[in-house]
């Protein structure tokens, strides 16, 4: 099942009903049936490709697993773990391990990622330039505003020869850790669903996996410039509270997920655009 919300999903938490398929009340808080390890697991998404991957496994893999599963999609990447933490999710399928680190660090979540399902390789995009050689003198690059991916994206310009950056960790650069920029370029920094909106207006924009292929971006053929995905630390994972790693349908879940049926959708559907961590 699948529960489509709104962009009224960037307001706060207090604000949000989420509400379940077909019930017209609000998801399991995760506490009874949770705790008995029975019901449907409410898992938080992102529209593409996290929700498309998880429909997959509801429509083909997890009858014969026994397991029922109940997507919530959300349209940023705050409010999931919002909901995560509150209760109103069972789990969430969305972002990388230094996302995660970094958001409970900063809100004081206690969660545990129970398994890497796929990669999404950071491209950067340009609707009027072909190579990263075109980019010129005093160019707007817009990146993601949120700190992990925006660090992402600076170490794919360094990657790419645009900049140099200070020794802080790939994970936590920020602008201005930026060193060498002879190409004097200007940094926008964006919310990174925003990203592929702004690329009309800016020279070129590192844009997320998923908001790319929402956008009918494909990394493989569309950017100019793009992660590898060899040793890439940017898994997206299935995650949960801690502890809730136990739940008997969250590991069911894990499972399928890590399936080579699961592997072998996502080569199928992305063409490379997006890629198993199976793989």
């Amino acid at each position: 099942m699948r529960t489509h919300l709104p962009l009224t999903a960037l307001l706060p938490a207090a604000a949000l009903l989420l509400t379940a398929c077909g019930t017209g009340t609000a998801p399991s808080s995760g506490t009874d049936d949770a705790d008995a390890g029975t019901g449907p697991l409410t898992v938080g998404v992102s529209p593409v490709p996290h929700a498309e991957i998880l429909q997959f496994v509801d429509d083909e893999l997890a009858a014969d697993a026994g397991l029922d599963l109940e997507l919530v999609e959300f349209t940023d990447y705050v409010q999931p773990n919002v909901a995560l933490d509150d209760g109103s999710l069972d789990a969430n399928y969305f972002q990388h391990e230094p996302y995660l680190a970094e958001q409970e660090a900063a809100a004081g979540y206690d969660f545990e990622a129970v398994t890497p399902v796929h990669l999404e390789p950071l491209g950067l995009y340009s609707r009027t330039l072909g190579s990263v050689e075109e980019i010129g003198d005093g160019a707007q690059v817009a990146i993601p505003n949120d700190p992990t991916n925006g660090a992402r994206a600076l170490q794919l310009l360094a990657d790419q020869g645009l900049i140099t950056l200070a020794d802080t960790g790939e994970a936590s650069a920020t602008v201005l850790d930026v060193e060498e920029n002879s190409r004097n370029l200007d940094f926008v920094e964006i919310e990174a669903a925003q990203l592929p909106r702004s690329l009309p207006d800016v020279d070129a924009a590192v844009i997320n996996g998923n908001y790319a292929i929402e956008a009918d971006l494909s990394p493989a053929e569309d950017a100019i410039a793009a992660e590898s995905a060899e040793g890439n630390p940017y898994a997206n994972l299935l995650v949960v509270r801690a502890g809730d790693g136990s739940d008997p349908r969250v590991a069911a879940l894990a499972e399928l997920l890590g399936s080579a049926e699961v592997a072998r959708f996502i080569e199928e559907t992305y063409a490379g655009t997006v890629v198993s961590a199976r793989s």
